[in-house]
């Protein structure tokens, strides 16, 4: 809806609008939230002010389904009324818990403000008026919640649900020098013991820390994850996660993990998921990998996004990264290029930058655009600024094109006291060669052919090496940072 004001709003200024209305609750199989009968997930349920974009001007995209949302910084007060007995959890901090828990739920909080592990808030047994909550008044209670500097509000209620909580220690957030800590809850219902959500309080804690550590400290007062309809699938709201359908151990971690990635992105760097879906998705897919590596040890989810990743490059049907989001043809280009591939270029990026390098450019660019809308190029911009690097070879390979990277050691001849390595740069894509040339004793010589040697469109170059003592193998990219194509014309000998 386009409202035309009486009077121009002037910078600083403000207006007050009311609105009534009313939304019918979506029945499982709508996406992102809805009601199965017993849970109740809120979504996108209210009147909602779009963006006013300094490079786009009103960004009015509507929802279509793929691409997900837009959406600026507010604060909220809400006010939701729900039987007594009910459980509520929403995006905010709750204001009035002396009117709405119970003594006994109030006391199991407080001690999981302070516990190690994690406290069982409701059981099987609380939930009734009067024991898990107050009593109400006509059987009703009224929850009230303030949330300060967010995109958006969501929350969730059901009489099924079981509460469990926890804390996270998330760093120094208001600068005082001492660390935070953010209450962690998890609410589901006992039958979801099948798909290990008796373990979503643990894994959701571990997630945060971990995030809290790697890429900044987590700002809010909790982490909500929420046992709710089937298509939920995962879906992230602000200090909140929906999480529906059936798991196992791995792949709940692996959705409760991804999902908590994105309070920082989109949540604290709030991109324009619509338009470029890799800015929320993509950072989000490398944040989980790096996520999962520290809580499974060693689990690589790196080499899973690059399979996704080449195995659909391979069929002709990829689309390059810098496309609207409601314009790729089909859900499959979609996912990759948002997902998959994104998550993989981030792997090359620090093999090109170096681990330090990269992650000191990747923290300054949350730092500097939290609770802005950067755009790409903002992304771009920071890297190249903190790097110190031009990278605009690196940007149109991965980002503007769907080129491919194909490396390949094309002969390996004697030459005098040397080898002669060629090397050949078989696909579009420019990277630099990382070789890796190991001898008889396990000496383990590197060398880099930089970016540069390609960029005039010579397509082997020459590199030469002792020839003693003698090599053994020779190896292409060893540490497996870049996504090539084709693994095997890598190594010498085939």
């Amino acid at each position: 809806m386009r409202i035309r004001l009486p009077r121009p709003l002037p910078p600083g200024g403000s207006a007050a609008f009311d609105f009534a209305w009313r939304l019918r609750i979506p029945p499982d199989g709508a996406p992102r939230g809805g009601q199965d009968g017993e849970t109740f997930y809120i979504n996108y349920w209210y009147p909602q002010m779009a963006v006013y974009d300094d490079v786009n001007g009103w960004q009015t995209d509507q929802y279509l389904g793929n691409a997900e949302f837009y959406m600026g910084y507010g604060n909220y007060d809400v006010a939701l009324t729900v039987p007594a007995g009910w459980l509520v959890d929403a995006t905010g901090k709750l204001q009035n818990p002396a009117e709405v828990l119970s003594a006994q739920t109030q006391a199991r909080l407080d001690s999981a403000a302070h516990a190690s592990g994690v406290v069982h808030v409701v059981t099987e047994a609380d939930r009734t008026p009067g024991v898990s909550t107050t009593a109400g008044t006509n059987g009703k209670l009224t929850w009230r919640y303030r949330a300060e500097n967010v995109r958006d509000v969501a929350w969730a209620t059901s009489a099924k649900y079981l509460w469990d909580a926890a804390n996270a220690v998330v760093g120094d957030v208001n600068g005082d020098g001492r660390p935070d800590t953010s209450a962690i809850y998890s609410f589901y219902r006992p039958e979801q013991r099948l798909s290990h959500w008796d373990q979503s309080a643990r894994y959701n804690k571990y997630s945060i820390e971990f995030f809290s550590r790697y890429l900044a400290p987590y700002p809010y007062p909790h982490m909500t994850a929420v046992d709710g309809p089937t298509s939920c699938g995962g879906m992230e709201y602000p200090m909140m996660t929906c999480i529906g359908g059936q798991w196992d151990t791995l792949s709940l971690y692996e959705v409760t993990t991804h999902e908590i990635g994105h309070m920082w992105f989109p949540m604290i760097v709030g991109s324009d998921e619509k338009r470029y879906a890799w800015m929320d998705e993509g950072l989000t897919q490398f944040d989980q990998s790096q996520s999962m590596d520290d809580f499974f040890k060693g689990f690589d989810d790196e080499a899973r996004n690059r399979k996704n990743y080449l195995d659909f490059a391979e069929t002709g049907g990829e689309v390059e990264l810098m496309h609207h989001g409601d314009r790729y043809p089909n859900y499959s280009s979609y996912g990759v290029a948002s997902y998959y591939k994104p998550a993989s270029i981030m792997v090359a990026l620090r093999g090109v930058l170096g681990p330090e390098i990269f992650h000191k450019a990747y923290t300054e660019y949350i730092h500097r655009w939290a609770y802005k809308h950067p755009s790409p190029y903002d992304f771009f911009h920071t890297f190249e600024d903190v790097s110190g690097k031009d990278l605009s070879w690196f940007w149109r390979s991965w980002f503007f094109e769907t080129w491919k990277l194909d490396q390949a050691i094309d002969t390996v001849t004697t030459v005098g006291d040397s080898v002669d390595i060629v090397v050949e740069n078989k696909g579009r894509a420019v990277m630099p060669v990382r070789l890796a040339v190991t001898r008889v004793n396990g000496q383990v010589e590197r060398l880099t052919l930089p970016v540069e040697t390609w960029y005039a469109g010579v397509r082997r170059r020459s590199v030469r090496v002792a020839r003693q003592p003698a090599v053994k193998t020779i190896e292409i990219d060893p540490d497996k940072d870049f996504p090539d194509i084709d693994r095997s014309n890598q190594v010498w000998p085939r």
